[in-house]
């Protein structure tokens, strides 16, 4: 059973950056396409960005596009979303994904495994 860790959330400004890692005590990330989720209150929980196992392509919501990147770092077994010029409407708790091993679909509604989540707060 693979486990998921987020962290990196916080209070952060209009305009400002933070960056989310997901981490996976014990297993290895490599084998995992991993996509970030995130859920405003009051609103369905979204995918807003994938990368898939292997090949290493992304994908990104019309929302985010220009502003988060999401990468993969082996080394550290992890992968990050950084997100700048972040908005208020960027507010929301934001969850890390993994599909079944191998697979590298990035189909938001294929997800198999969740983390508990990271609540990011963008308020002046």
């Amino acid at each position: 059973q693979l486990q998921l860790v987020e962290s990196g959330g916080g209070l952060v400004q209009p305009g400002g950056s933070l960056r989310l890692s997901c981490t996976a005590p014990g297993t290895t990330l490599d084998y995992y396409t991993i996509a970030w989720f995130r859920q405003a209150p009051g609103q369905e929980r979204e995918g807003i960005s994938c990368i898939r196992y292997g090949i290493g392509s992304t994908e990104y919501a019309e929302a985010v596009k220009g502003r988060f990147t999401i990468a993969r770092d082996s080394a550290q077994n992890t992968v990050y979303l950084q997100m700048n010029n972040l908005k208020p409407e960027d507010t929301a708790v934001y969850y890390c994904s993994a599909e079944s091993p191998f697979f590298a679909t990035c189909n938001y509604h294929d997800m198999a495994y969740w983390g508990s989540g990271t609540l990011v707060t963008v308020s002046s």
